[in-house]
């Protein structure tokens, strides 16, 4: 059965039509990127997911659960990390279990153990302006994953990234997802990005939005650091671009 599942959303704004019948699915464990041009609708579609925006048709459903127009449910990832610049990286990554009630000792006692998972042991006492681009967004997925322990949302998490630091944390983010069985629904408008990473791609185009394609990258992942120079994804690539 589907993790994630939208079924037949509309979004109008002021008259205007946003969405238009997006039904897409996320199953346990995948990374499904919705791609598509700025202006498209994708964050208004996570907007709907995350529930912080209910929508004018459709509805959405968590583990067969109708959580539509219901904030709390599913963690969601802005662009930028967002982090606190008066906390620690400790009590900043600790928030979520605060929101929800838990004593700060208790919670950062929950949230310790994590940090070595995330590749952030020792930073626990340091502030985000102390850390480097990555590590802040590593405390900042670190805390997605605390407010919703079985699915993400991620709003381009990665852009603000140099190459290199980019291509290190997609590694170590897909580990990571393997190693605690979380499930992502991803947007980028990075094609290779998408290819990179993905299971399946969301392609959202027109206005109203609509989906216009689904492909399946079919080849394991992690996928070989030369994979972008082979034929197989200049394929997936060309492919993409003729359809947005």
């Amino acid at each position: 059965m589907e993790k994630l599942e939208v079924k037949n959303v509309s979004v109008s704004f002021d008259g205007k039509q946003i969405l238009e019948d997006i039904s897409i699915e996320l199953n346990r464990g995948e990374l499904v990127c919705l791609l598509g041009v700025s202006g498209g609708g994708k964050t208004t579609l996570f907007n709907v997911i995350s529930g912080l925006l209910k929508p004018d048709a459709g509805q959405v459903l968590l583990d067969g659960r109708d959580i539509t127009g219901k904030p709390g449910t599913i963690s969601y990832m802005l662009q930028k990390d967002l982090l606190l610049p008066y906390r620690t990286i400790e009590d900043n990554v600790a928030l979520p279990l605060l929101l929800k009630g838990v004593k700060k000792r208790e919670a950062r006692a929950q949230v310790g153990p994590m940090f070595a998972q995330f590749g952030l042991e020792g930073a626990q006492k340091k502030y985000p302006a102390q850390l480097s681009g990555g590590m802040r967004q590593r405390a900042a997925l670190l805390r997605t994953y605390l407010f919703s322990r079985d699915v993400a949302l991620l709003d381009e998490p990665f852009s603000a990234l140099d190459t290199l630091t980019k291509s290190a944390i997609h590694g170590w983010y897909l580990d990571v997802m393997e190693k605690i069985r979380l499930s992502t629904l991803f947007i980028t408008h990075d094609i290779d990005e998408a290819i990179l990473l993905s299971d399946r791609i969301y392609l959202l185009s027109g206005q109203p939005g609509r989906i216009v394609e689904e492909i399946v990258i079919s080849e394991p992942k992690p996928r070989p650091a030369d994979f972008n120079l082979t034929p197989r994804f200049l394929d997936y690539k060309k492919q993409i671009l003729s359809l947005l």
